[in-house]
């Protein structure tokens, strides 16, 4: 069964696009599933994280935020 990976994002978002290019690559070793949510859909969402952003969480846990790093989220990954 393949993970899916929370990428909570906003719009005009540098880091956010890095950090959607890294999840991109590393499925090409990994087996698991993107989903993007922007917080400014969901006010919850926004207060939490807010100046997080981008946030990448795996199995309700939060690996990763700001400059995301290809190799904490393979590590979480695997």
């Amino acid at each position: 069964m393949s993970k899916t990976v929370m990428l909570y994002t906003k719009e005009t978002c540098p880091l956010c696009d890095e950090a959607y290019y890294i999840l991109e690559d590393l499925q090409t070793e990994i087996d698991f599933k993107i989903e993007s949510v922007d917080i400014y859909q969901d006010e919850a969402l926004l207060e939490k994280f807010m100046v997080m952003i981008p946030v990448v969480e795996v199995d309700g846990e939060i690996v990763d935020y700001g400059r995301i790093s290809r190799k904490n989220v393979r590590k979480r990954l695997l």
